[in-house]
């Protein structure tokens, strides 16, 4: 299972930006946690960061036949971004969009993420966990596929024997 973590604008600050919403945990200690939980999930796990919206549609369309899922924190791109959300939807992978804050405890213009209605769930609130909360879901997720992929491929043998 291969899964690529893309990180939004201004996560790079994490650490240094408002750490009463965030905390003090910088980016690079998220990633090496997240790298040592899928590691003991027997998951391999790729980061990105970028506080460019092209960069970031780049990114999700480079995904497509090199992952098997992705998870996402658009950061400020889920209330604004339009492109994000369509190369999401076009590269039909399974996604789970994560945000460190409780989005909904914050200003009204944060409680409505356009990205989140083409993923298959989102994580917000649970501060660094929620990478964590996110990896579990997608590997839930990639193995109920896979057992299904599996069922076909049996199915479609018998049915040639």
């Amino acid at each position: 299972m291969k899964i690529m973590i893309i990180q939004g604008p201004n996560l790079n600050m994490l650490g240094v930006r408002d750490p009463k919403i965030y905390g003090n945990i910088t980016l690079q200690t998220i990633h090496e946690n997240i790298q040592k939980h899928a590691e003991q999930m027997n998951i391999e796990v790729d980061f990105f960061q970028s506080n460019f919206e092209g960069e970031i549609v780049d990114k999700i369309q480079e995904c497509l036949g090199q992952y098997n899922g992705i998870i996402i924190n658009p950061a400020a791109y889920s209330h604004t971004s339009v492109a994000i959300r369509d190369a999401i939807s076009s590269v039909n992978l399974p996604t789970i969009e994560v945000h460190i804050s409780n989005i909904y405890a914050r200003e009204d213009f944060r409680h409505k993420s356009i990205t989140a209605a083409v993923c298959a769930g989102m994580i917000t609130g649970f501060g660094p966990m929620s990478y964590h909360l996110a990896l579990q879901g997608l590997s839930q997720i990639l193995g109920e596929i896979q057992a299904i992929q599996q069922a076909q491929a049996q199915a479609q043998t018998m049915q040639q024997n």
